[in-house]
């Protein structure tokens, strides 16, 4: 991405709206990232807070069966659950934005944490499938989003030179849920019921706010004043359609999507991605158990997925952010990206437990390596003034894939009495996403490239001319100019 784009892009979301005096104090003013220092705390809390949030919605398939019976719901209709739940933590994003900054992130994690758990602690008291939507779907996923983004976006704020490794070591998280939540939801359930194991799963939400209590805002040093002329207005801010735009631009960074093409692709792809990336951990375990394994040694399998993600992300993260990496950050996820999806088709050979564990090897490495690289891409791509709004808006996105996605794959069980479809079809989505994002900034990069050696060399041409011009009316007489100092020239 170029200078100007970048500019463009951090000056368009306070276009054509003026702003208060308390707003123009505060912009006057700008965080230092430590790099350290009590960041580490706040990457601590991240990573709880990703565990309590992103991998929470693959604990659902371990209640599918009782669901389904309570409810006497088909397999579609119990998959809108976690499908809603996943759908509302990305669509929140504009929401959260808007909270964040009007509260700060602190503040927002800690009212996401009580959401969700209230919404879960609602969950257990419901009567029909449709209430579950409500309270599991909307009200905790919702908690998940105003948890989840405020805890990324001030991880970026608390690390730049080491963002790449915080941003791995941050998406263990969803690792660490992974090996945890499953399983004491598993416990849970041949213990209390799935009405009792989700009264307690809300108590455990809960944490989020404790996670949040420690994500103070960065000490900020004062910057020089602002040019005169330049003032901000101390009224009230624009009024009307001027400055509704100006706040959706704001909040959805559509000035990026608009203007940056490398965002535009990426957000594309990874919107396509997310209509079979996290289907496959909702079904795994009602595949399993469909086919005869025991529901606790189904659950493993989920377990095993985090202890690869555990043990793969941070090394992960500490090569990534090698010098060597810079630039080619999103061939690497691409080609994770690929090797993720063909992982799916593996769990056509069959049902047994070797195999599936294997699967889950497979699936567990790539999906370390796409998890540890996808925000520090999106930095990558947008500057980190705008990255907020623009993860608002990708996640605005990969919500309605997120909505639709559990829901056909239901609809294809239903109508062919076959898991292992579900499989077949996500592998060919995340594959033709992952050749698509690699062979479009492929592409993108050699048009900058060729375009880039040729301002060089008409620049050199321009500067070569007047150089040669200049020394024509300064040289003796007699003089002449040698062909070493044209040479010099380029």
């Amino acid at each position: 991405m170029t200078n100007d784009e970048r500019g463009h892009a951090g000056d368009a979301g306070g276009a054509h709206c003026s702003r208060t005096a308390a707003e123009s104090a505060d912009d006057e003013r700008r965080a230092t990232a430590p790099d350290g220092g009590w960041g580490w705390v706040v990457l601590l809390a991240t990573v709880l807070v990703l565990a309590l949030t992103l991998a929470f919605p693959a604990c659902v398939g371990i209640f599918y069966s009782d669901l389904q019976k309570d409810f006497n719901a088909s397999n579609s209709q119990t998959s809108w659950v976690p499908a809603i739940m996943t759908a509302v933590l990305h669509a929140g994003g504009p929401v959260c934005s808007v909270l964040v900054e009007r509260l700060g992130c602190r503040a927002t994690v800690m009212l996401g944490g009580v959401l969700s758990g209230l919404g879960m602690a609602a969950s257990s008291f419901t009567r029909s499938i449709g209430q579950l939507y409500v309270t599991a779907g909307v009200v905790t996923g919702l908690g998940f989003c105003l948890s989840f983004q405020p805890a990324v976006t001030i991880l970026g704020q608390y690390f730049v030179r080491r963002r790449a490794f915080a941003n791995a070591v941050s998406s263990t998280g969803t690792a660490l849920g992974l090996c945890t939540l499953p399983a004491l939801a598993n416990f849970l359930h041949g213990e209390l019921g799935w009405r009792g194991s989700f009264l307690v799963l809300g108590a455990v939400l809960l944490n989020c706010c404790v996670c949040g209590a420690v994500m103070r805002p960065l000490e900020r040093e004062p910057t020089k004043p602002a040019p005169v002329g330049r003032q901000p207005s101390s009224g009230s801010g624009c009024v009307g359609t001027s400055r509704i735009s100006a706040c959706v631009s704001k909040h959805m960074a559509l000035d990026q999507l608009q203007r940056n093409r490398r965002y535009r692709v990426y957000a594309v792809a990874i919107t396509w991605t997310m209509l079979g990336f996290v289907v496959p951990l909702i079904y795994l375990v009602p595949y399993a158990t469909a086919n005869g394994m025991e529901a606790g040694r189904a659950a493993s399998l989920l377990s095993v997925l985090g202890v690869v993600n555990m043990a793969v992300r941070p090394p992960v993260g500490a090569v990534f952010s090698l010098p060597w990496f810079r630039g080619r950050h999103v061939y690497v996820f691409s080609a994770a990206l690929l090797l993720n999806g063909l992982s799916n088709a593996v769990c056509c050979l069959g049902p047994a437990f070797p195999v599936l564990l294997a699967y889950v090897l497979l699936y567990g490495l790539s999906m370390s390596v796409v998890g540890s690289l996808m925000y520090t891409v999106l930095m990558d791509v947008v500057d980190m003034s705008r990255f907020a709004s623009a993860l608002g808006l990708l996640s605005v996105m990969e919500s309605v894939t997120l909505l639709v996605g559990p829901p056909l794959a239901g609809i294809l069980v239903d109508s062919t009495g076959q898991y292992f479809y579900v499989f077949l079809a996500c592998s060919a989505v995340v594959s033709s996403a992952a050749v698509f994002l690699a062979t479009a900034f492929w592409w993108m990069d050699a048009s900058e490239r060729a375009t880039g050696s040729a301002g060089q060399e008409d620049g050199c041409q321009s500067n070569d001319e007047l150089l040669v011009e200049s020394l024509v009316v300064c040289r003796p007489p007699g003089g002449a100019l040698t062909s070493t100092k044209q040479a010099d020239l380029c």
